[in-house]
């Protein structure tokens, strides 16, 4: 009995040393973004306005604003979500439903993504530059940025969308089976849905990665900062501008640090809103009141 007690006193020890070891990590995490955002904060809310948000930049981005600058990000980011989500989704539906898991196919195509995953931005945009920009003729523009961002989102869409899709209990397909539903019915009514935050979550890593890029964009979408007048105009992405601001401008750091805030509270805002779209679908689609 003694021996029995004192084991059961290591086993509750062990748990609640393990969840300790959890919270400390959490807090750490927790603590480093808080320090990021206070120090944001504290070199970048003096420097914001609402012109700061609709002027163009001026003084090589010392004063001014950055209306042109999310402009152009939001281009960038548009084209590469318009061309990477269709082919991604479509890609992973495959490689989940269609295709065995120990096909050959599938393995050499995930084998593909994994090693497309690993190649370091610069790769992409010097791809990108020598690809959308020179052989299409594109040239420095929002389009050839967004081309070359959608072939850097595409193993991480893919990659999260067949994780989801395959974390479905398979109860669910062979119910759809059996109440008759074709596959497509199962997959836009049934699938998808259950496997909405799976998809935010990919849709949210793939926004945040684009947003923050830079090298792929300095070769492809170009540096300036004037308003885009269409998708085949050159446009400066804000962590570009955050870059050109905080390296190559003398007295730039105001200006910066309010770029960088603003970059940051528009990937949580994005944040926010994707997650809440996502499990409100899948309240509204599995579990109908």
């Amino acid at each position: 009995m003694p021996e029995i007690t004192f084991v059961r006193s290591r086993s509750i020890l062990r748990d609640r040393l393990v969840q300790l070891l959890v919270y400390a990590a959490v807090l750490v995490v927790s603590g480093v973004f808080i320090w990021i955002l206070a120090d944001l904060v504290r070199g970048g809310v003096a420097h914001l306005s609402w012109n700061f948000f609709v002027d163009s930049p001026r003084d090589a981005g010392r004063a001014g604003g950055i209306g042109p600058i999310l402009v152009s990000t939001a281009l960038i980011l548009l084209v590469a979500l318009v061309v990477a989500l269709p082919l991604a989704w479509a890609t992973a539906v495959l490689l989940a439903e269609f295709v065995p898991a120990t096909s050959k196919f599938g393995t050499i195509v995930r084998y593909s993504l994994q090693v497309l995953a690993g190649v370091p931005s610069i790769v992409f945009g010097l791809f990108g530059n020598a690809f959308f920009s020179i052989y299409l003729g594109l040239g420095f523009s929002i389009l050839s940025g967004g081309l070359t961002l959608a072939c850097m989102l595409l193993p991480i869409l893919v990659s999260t969308a067949e994780a989801g899709l395959r974390a479905v209990p398979e109860n669910y397909r062979m119910s759809a089976a059996a109440l008759g539903m074709s596959r497509t019915a199962t997959l836009l009514h049934l699938l998808l849905p259950a496997a909405a935050p799976a998809l935010a979550a990919g849709l949210l890593l793939g926004i945040g990665r684009a947003v923050a890029e830079t090298a792929a964009l300095l070769f492809t979408s170009g540096y300036v900062e004037r308003m885009p007048g269409s998708l085949l105009d050159s446009g400066r992405a804000l962590a570009l501008h955050i870059f050109d601001l905080s390296m190559n401008v003398p007295g730039g750091d105001a200006p910066a640090y309010a770029s960088a805030l603003v970059l940051v509270v528009l990937l949580l805002a994005i944040n926010i809103v994707a997650m809440k779209l996502a499990y409100g679908l899948q309240r509204k689609r599995i579990m109908p009141a």
